[in-house]
């Protein structure tokens, strides 16, 4: 990696952070440290999925209701909240935002373990969503300001791992942690943690200086107003936004209840799905987000043509559709369906890191974390907070008429949404340079 010039300083207090990031080691520290707690983020998040069944029998829950849970109980106020706190973030110190959101959320992934009815849980679910809404936006933007244009997507797929790790962790840990106790000590378990991540963060990474990677000076503060007006008028975005909340919308639409078809459907044990599909879906993954972002780099900087960036998820997202249709409706057994979905979760990663790195590239250095905001706004609003509701709502739908096969059917409906989202990256394709060239410094 080219070792990026340093802005104008004007501020004292930035010298120690510019010195530090001239080191190609410090970056690649800070990075490291921020996946790390994404992948907590997204295994706080994610654990209620492999505990699903237990859950459900427990506290006697529908899968509409698991699919609220595990769907609107956090995206609903995980998206009012992140906008608000981004605009913090993009006027003061991300690093501090970032570890006051994870304190909250890992406190809150542990009261889901005392929570006693439905609602109790709901609430607990709730409180995750406000911490994690201050997570992602401003890692985004310190992420942006560390690594330079050409490198970008591929730092942010590096960063994005952590969805994937997350979810392999939260798989295979919280498999093994149910069958040694029970789903509510797993909560407690994997929450906790989060707080000692806090303090590493606070204590050992720096503010980097807005504009480092780009060797510019920080420019002034915007209004959300301004930011939102900005985005709007970028027709790129609106395609973007629409296209990543849709395939998120499949993502967690069918993520979210994998677990309960190789339950139902092929009588796999808890355990073997927990070390087998929680292996595959975060291995798959693992590779799909870093191959996103190192080919989307790849392609865009030897062609000079940033459209690269949505092609990439435009094909993945088309690749995906028979891989999976064959896992849900072809494969007669556990272990042979939960092999065939290597392929539809390795394309599935790839979109992630090119939007979020295209979506900076629309605006200002003071923007970036809000801009994160609004595009997670539109993803979990409309893809964590509709996906698993409608799957779940489908699925109970069916299943007077098919039993348990009608969560296979119900997955089967929900990955024809992809067919839609590659429809809005090919219309973002057609106006991404202009929105690019134009925005603002």
């Amino acid at each position: 990696m080219s070792q990026p010039s340093t802005p104008p300083t004007d501020l004292p207090e930035q010298t120690a952070a510019h010195k530090a990031y001239q080191k190609k080691s410090y970056r690649y520290y800070a990075l490291a440290v921020l996946t790390l707690i994404y992948v907590f983020n997204f295994v706080d998040r994610q654990i209620i999925v492999i505990l699903s069944e237990y859950i459900i029998e427990d506290l006697d829950l529908t899968l509409t209701q698991y699919g609220m849970l595990s769907g609107i109980a956090f995206a609903a106020i995980y998206c009012v909240f992140g906008i608000p706190i981004a605009r913090i973030a993009d006027k003061g110190k991300r690093r501090n935002v970032i570890a006051v959101s994870v304190t909250v959320w890992s406190l809150f992934t542990a009261l889901c373990g005392s929570a006693q009815n439905f609602w109790q849980l709901f609430a607990a679910r709730f409180g995750v969503g406000i911490g994690e809404a201050g997570g992602s936006p401003p890692a985004h933007s310190m992420v942006s300001d560390i690594f330079p244009v050409s490198e970008r997507a591929t730092a942010l797929s590096i960063y994005s791992l952590g969805v994937y790790g997350g979810i392999l962790v939260g798989y295979v840990g919280g498999a093994y942690l149910v069958q040694w106790f029970d789903w509510r000590v797993a909560f407690v378990v994997v929450g906790l943690p989060g707080v000692l991540l806090a303090i590493l963060l606070r204590l050992t990474v720096l503010e980097p200086p807005r504009g480092f990677s780009e060797a510019r000076s920080d420019t002034e503060e915007t209004s959300f107003k301004e930011v939102l007006a900005l985005l709007w008028s970028r027709k790129a975005f609106r395609h973007l936004s629409f296209a990543c909340a849709l395939h998120a919308f499949v993502t967690y639409g069918v993520g979210n209840f994998m677990v309960i078809f190789l339950s139902r459907v092929h009588d796999m044990p808890t355990i073997d799905i927990g070390k087998y599909y929680g292996l595959v879906a975060g291995i798959g993954g693992l590779a799909g987000t870093l191959a996103g972002g190192w080919l989307s780099d790849t392609m865009a900087n030897k062609t000079n043509n940033k459209n690269w960036y949505i092609w990439i998820p435009f094909i993945s997202t088309l690749a995906a559709i028979p891989f999976a249709l064959i896992t849900f409706l072809v494969m007669d057994n556990g272990m042979s369906a939960t092999l065939s979905w290597l392929i539809p979760v390795f394309f599935g990663g790839f979109y992630l890191a090119p939007c979020i790195a295209m979506t900076h590239g629309m605006v200002g250095l003071r923007m970036r974390a809000l801009s994160s905001a609004v595009l997670f706004f539109v993803l979990n609003l409309i893809g964590l907070g509709l996906g698993p509701i409608l799957t779940g709502w489908a699925a109970d739908m069916l299943e007077p008429k098919y039993a348990t096969d009608a969560i296979r059917y119900a997955l089967s409906l929900t990955i024809m949404v992809n067919v839609w989202c590659a429809f809005h990256y090919y219309l973002c394709t057609r106006t991404l340079k202009h929105s690019l060239d134009n925005a603002p410094a």
